[in-house]
C-alpha cells in the first residue's frame, strides 16, 4: 500500500501494488492512452530472477491494471537493472556484462510479461541482438501480435540520475558505456535503428529527448515508422527545480518541450509530466 515520494523527482512516487489500479484508472480517465511499468522487487539477486518470475511485481501489476482499466495500453520495460543486486543491465562475469546470456533472460522476461497480459514490451537494455531474439521468443510462445517498442537509440547519458533513485537501479560499480551509445555519435544511431527495424521492432525510441532532438529528426527524415521519445528523469527534474524556484513558468516550458518533441517527429512521448499535460490540454480544450 506504499506511496513513497521520489525526492529527486517532485510529484512522482513509487507505488505499491494495491494502489496501482486506482492510479491507472485516473490516468485512463484523463485520456492518456498508455503507461509503462518499471518494477522494484522485494528482493534482488545477481541474475535478476524477479524480472522473469511469473508471480513477480510486473505480472501482478499488469493484473491489477487490467482489472481496473478497460482501454489503457500496458507497456512493460524489459531490462534487468531494476532486479539485479549489482544494478547492471545484464549478467556479469567479473565486471564484464555478458551480452548473449543477458539476451536470453530478456527474452524470457518479455514472454513472462506477455503471458501476464501486457500489450507491448519495451526492451531498454541496449544489448546487441535482443530485439530479434525477443521477437522470435514471443512468436514461438504465440504472442505474434505483441509489438516491440525498442529503445534503439539510447545514449549513455548524465540525464538518468533521478530515475536511478526511482528504480533503485544505480550500478554498484562502473557505468553503462559498454552497451549504451556515446553522446557525440549520431551515425551509430542510424545503424542501430536500422538493425532493430530489420529484427522486428515496431516502434523506435530515442532516449533522452531534449538533448537528442536532432537524432529524432534524423530518424523521422529517414523512416516512416512510429517513433517514440523519452523525456527522461533529469529533464523532468530540471524543469521542476527551476519552477519551484520561480525561475520559469512550468506549464509554458513543459508544453514548449512537448511541442519540440512533436515538431522533431515523435509520434509518442513518454514523460513524467503526462498527468499535468493531460490536465492542461483538457482545460485548454474546455476554453
Amino acid at each position: 500500500d506504499a506511496q513513497k515520494p521520489i525526492a529527486s523527482m517532485p510529484g512522482c512516487f513509487q507505488l505499491g501494488l494495491s494502489r496501482i489500479g486506482e492510479e491507472c484508472k485516473k490516468i485512463e480517465d484523463l485520456g492518456i492512452p498508455a503507461v509503462i511499468l518499471f518494477g522494484i522487487p522485494e528482493q534482488k539477486d545477481e541474475q535478476g530472477t524477479q524480472a522473469y518470475h511469473e508471480h513477480g511485481v510486473i505480472p501482478r501489476a499488469i493484473a491489477a491494471i487490467k482489472k481496473a482499466c478497460s482501454t489503457l495500453v500496458v507497456i512493460t520495460d524489459i531490462c534487468l537493472c531494476e532486479y539485479t543486486s549489482h544494478g547492471h543491465c545484464g549478467m556479469l562475469e567479473g565486471t564484464t556484462i555478458l551480452n548473449d546470456e543477458t539476451v536470453e533472460l530478456l527474452a524470457r522476461e518479455a514472454v513472462t510479461h506477455a503471458n501476464a497480459g501486457c500489450d507491448m514490451v519495451a526492451p531498454s537494455d541496449m544489448m546487441d541482438g535482443r530485439v530479434g531474439i525477443i521477437r522470435e521468443e514471443l512468436d514461438s510462445a504465440g504472442f505474434i501480435y505483441t509489438p516491440i517498442m525498442a529503445y534503439s537509440v539510447k545514449y549513455s547519458s548524465g540525464y538518468y540520475g533521478p530515475f536511478r533513485d526511482a528504480a533503485e537501479s544505480a550500478p554498484a560499480f562502473g557505468d553503462r558505456r559498454s552497451h549504451q551509445m556515446d553522446p557525440p555519435n549520431a551515425r551509430e544511431a542510424m545503424r542501430q535503428a536500422e538493425i532493430d527495424l530489420d529484427a522486428g521492432a515496431d516502434i523506435l525510441m530515442v532516449k533522452p529527448g531534449l538533448a537528442y532532438l536532432d537524432i529524432l529528426h534524423r530518424l523521422r527524415e529517414r523512416w516512416d515508422v512510429p517513433l517514440a521519445v523519452y523525456n527522461v528523469s533529469g529533464e523532468y527534474s530540471m524543469v521542476k527545480a527551476a519552477a519551484r524556484n520561480g525561475w520559469i513558468d512550468e506549464k509554458r516550458v513543459v508544453l514548449e518541450n512537448m511541442t519540440a518533441f512533436k515538431r522533431a517527429g515523435a509520434d509518442m512521448i513518454l514523460t513524467y509530466h503526462a498527468l499535468d499535460v493531460a490536465r492542461w490540454l483538457r482545460e485548454q480544450t474546455a476554453l
